[in-house]
């Protein structure tokens, strides 16, 4: 299935409707598995489906002409690092209208941000990961794998070509410097 995901990346960038079709078909499963990790860290009682953020993600993915797709691992790789820039464009979006009226809810995203304090401290922790990779970027990758990508040790390891030793002592650094930073920006 791995040599499959590689295979239909590189016909759908050719601009192949059926491998486009296959491609989801394959991948719909692990990307919904991902966002319901995120909804996972959110508040009891919500309604919402993932869905929609499933179709966003997948649609932003696919439309990346440029990336010259290595194999299944940088697939799910990538697809963390387009997790987090949606959900911080949406953070940022609700954080912006907070003094706004109250505006209709259109996707798993928006409805994800219920409240300025959890967009907030999502584009905080942003901040911080931005300022934690001009220091170390490797640090900061392993952060958004394995928190926006909500990655396994050993499949961060495969996506950066590393060992898993190494990713393990990453993490730990990471987030010691993350909680340090954010703390004192409270």
């Amino acid at each position: 299935m791995n040599h499959n995901i590689t295979e239909l990346l590189l016909e759908v960038k050719q601009g192949s409707d059926a491998a486009y079709s296959q491609l989801f078909s394959l991948v719909y499963s692990q990307l919904k598995d991902l966002a319901n990790k995120q909804m996972a860290k959110e508040p009891v009682g919500h309604t919402y489906s993932q869905t929609d953020l499933v179709h966003e993600l997948f649609i932003d993915l696919v439309n990346k002409k440029n990336v010259d797709w290595k194999n299944r691992a940088h697939f799910y790789g990538l697809a963390s690092i387009c997790m987090r820039q949606l959900l911080i464009d949406y953070a940022r979006k609700k954080f912006a209208k907070k003094r706004g009226g109250h505006s209709e809810k259109h996707t798993f995203i928006e409805e994800l941000f219920n409240s300025e304090g959890q967009a907030e401290e999502l584009i905080r922790l942003d901040d911080a990961l931005t300022k934690l990779e001009k220091l170390n970027k490797r640090l900061s990758d392993v952060v958004q794998y394995r928190f926006f990508g909500n990655m396994t040790i050993e499949e961060v390891a495969e996506v950066m070509d590393t060992s898993e030793a190494t990713v393990k002592r990453d993490w730990t650094k990471a987030r010691g410097w993350l909680y340090h930073e954010l703390r004192m920006k409270i």
